[in-house]
């Protein structure tokens, strides 16, 4: 099942050459749901790129395929508010699930390997402009952020992303009914922690209670490039 859905309005580095760090993984955010009959192969190969470590694969569900008979249990508005943000800032009039965008910019058809693979690979070959650690203080996050060239005005999103490794779900209605499912890296919080101009560096403490992963982005204000990201320590 490949729906499209259209958008109600909403809110919208010339990068020099040096090596990347296998610490600067590729995002890669996947638009699913549960009610949605295509969306499996998209989450399988998910599961895959939550093995490798040059990615860091986040599932967002959407709540828009909720109407069909089975409300997705981890589907949230903001996610769906985000999917459309993506598609307004890139002139695209429908969204559709399973989408998957990479590292803010390439849309791709969730299910296919070979062009998420060529994204990915193309985006692991381009540059970071900004170095970023991450590393946990009791129960906080101190993120640190240093640009290493001349960076373009800001603002920039330093954004935390809190996320579950493996949720399971049999799922009892809707089109996929009768079936179980093991979903990867299922988001459960995503929050801004700072706006930075990217003129200077910045360090802040972040509190990040409890046991689920972490993982901070850094995205050109509101749904335009990430220019860097790292999971916790």
């Amino acid at each position: 099942m490949k729906f499209l859905l259209p958008i109600v309005a909403m809110l919208g580095l010339a990068m020099p050459v040096y090596g990347q760090s296998a610490d600067e993984p590729v995002v890669v955010e996947l638009y699913t749901s549960q009610g949605c009959s295509s969306c499996p192969p998209a989450d399988a190969l998910l599961h895959e790129l939550a093995a490798r470590q040059d990615v860091l694969p986040l599932a967002l569900h959407v709540d828009y395929w909720d109407y069909i008979g089975w409300k997705d249990k981890f589907a949230d508005p903001s996610h769906t508010k985000r999917q459309k943000g993506y598609a307004h800032a890139g002139g695209r009039r429908m969204i559709y699930t399973p989408q998957m965008i990479i590292m803010g910019q390439d849309d791709v058809v969730g299910a296919d390997a070979l062009a998420v693979e060529n994204a990915i690979a193309r985006h692991r070959k381009t540059p970071r402009p900004v170095s970023l650690s991450v590393s946990r203080a009791g129960g906080d996050l101190v993120i640190r952020l240093e640009p290493r060239v001349q960076m373009d005005s800001g603002p920039f999103l330093v954004q935390l992303v809190r996320f579950t490794p493996q949720r399971k779900v049999s799922i009892t209605r809707g089109e996929l009914a009768g079936k179980s499912f093991t979903y990867a890296n299922v988001v459960e919080d995503w929050q801004v922690a700072a706006n930075w101009d990217g003129a200077g560096s910045l360090e802040i403490s972040v509190p990040a209670p409890g046991s689920n992963p972490a993982a901070v982005l850094v995205q050109a204000a509101p749904f335009g490039k990430i220019i860097a990201a790292a999971r916790a320590d």
